[in-house]
């Protein structure tokens, strides 16, 4: 069963946490995500098949793959970034989703806003991010 939300809808701290309301929006918000990626990555893809690379002049050809290898690179991101999309989408549907995978403590619901994608809370990203410092600083 899949609930309608009102538009203006927006998941606060005071609503008990990934509620079913709150999961919905989530989740709606991660497939206009990955359907807005895809429809990019289309439009790249026509892109790069209608272009030569046959420019006879050496710098614009130059030019030409510079971009063409720019885009690709952005392409492969966005590839990686849907897998983070479809296992976000993974676990609203186990009902881990909101969750730190170090704490299991919910994690905020701001951050979940602007990174729907977050695994981790911001305090035990901030911990992962000074661990990793500190190793590659050795």
């Amino acid at each position: 069963m899949t609930l309608t939300l009102d538009p203006d809808y927006r998941p606060t701290e005071s609503e008990p946490f990934m509620n079913p309301r709150m999961r919905e929006h989530f989740r709606q918000k991660l497939l206009k995500w990955k359907a807005e990626l895809l429809r990019e990555s289309g439009t790249t893809l026509e892109h790069l098949q209608s272009e030569s690379l046959a420019e006879p002049d050496i710098a614009d050809r130059a030019s030409l793959e510079s971009d063409r290898s720019l885009e690709l690179r952005t392409r492969d991101r966005e590839r990686k970034l849907i897998s983070k999309i479809d296992a976000a989408l993974k676990r609203i549907e186990d009902g881990t989703y909101g969750y730190c995978e170090d704490t299991m403590e919910p994690i905020s619901i701001g951050r979940l806003e602007a990174r729907p994608i977050a695994t981790l809370s911001l305090e035990a990203q901030e911990r992962h991010e000074r661990m990793e410092r500190t190793q590659r600083d050795d």
